[in-house]
């Protein structure tokens, strides 16, 4: 049996909304035992935080090594938003507690409130691998506009991963997903900021 942290309230969900989510989720994660589905949870770790971290990395440290400055660039910016995206996704987690769906199917246990929790199976919300695949594939998307289909693609292959594996909730991944195409606006935005004020110190100067 699972054990419930000890500020969490199991219940049952409180809108319709909510209930709706639920139901799709339990529904959508039907077939999460079955073997094709669970290898397509294994491919799905490709967006786990430490396969994006290693490819940011690598990317940035092979553009640098071949002088490849829009490589390096687009390194950077996906290292950058993928931190931004993993900063916000972690302090929600921290602040809000939510059952993931596997947990309701096997164990009957459905739970959401504050504060958040350190036990995995009580973090569904929100989803981090929807978070950093999103960050990353906009971020690629921008400095690589001729592959942006392919990046787009894998991201929302993870992201789906995440629901039929019965690891998220539709609303869990809908909110990662949002958060991370935030962040790599967000990083977008202050990145131009800073050049232009670069250079119009360079032609003040």
């Amino acid at each position: 049996m699972l054990a419930r942290p000890p500020h969490a309230m199991t219940g049952s969900p409180t809108s319709r909304i909510e209930a709706a989510d639920v139901a799709a989720g339990l529904k959508l994660a039907r077939a999460k035992d079955h073997a094709a589905v669970r290898a397509l949870a294994r491919a799905s770790e490709v967006g786990s935080w430490q396969s994006l971290l290693a490819l940011s990395v690598g990317t940035l440290a092979w553009g640098t090594i071949t002088h490849d400055r829009r490589l390096a660039e687009a390194g950077r910016h996906m290292l950058r938003a993928g931190l931004l995206a993993s900063l916000v996704k972690t302090s929600l987690k921290r602040t809000v507690h939510r059952t993931r769906p596997n947990v309701l199917m096997d164990e009957g246990i459905y739970a959401r409130g504050r504060p958040g929790t350190n036990v995995g199976p009580w973090q569904s919300f929100p989803s981090g691998h929807s978070a950093l695949s999103a960050a990353v594939a906009c971020a690629t998307a921008r400095a690589y506009p001729e592959i942006k289909g392919p990046a787009y693609a894998a991201a929302a292959g993870v992201t789906t991963a995440q629901v039929v594996r019965g690891a998220h909730f539709p609303a869990d991944v809908l909110m990662g997903a949002l958060i991370g195409i935030a962040a790599e606006a967000a990083v977008h935005k202050l990145t131009h900021r800073r050049r232009r004020l670069g250079m119009r110190k360079s032609s003040v100067a």
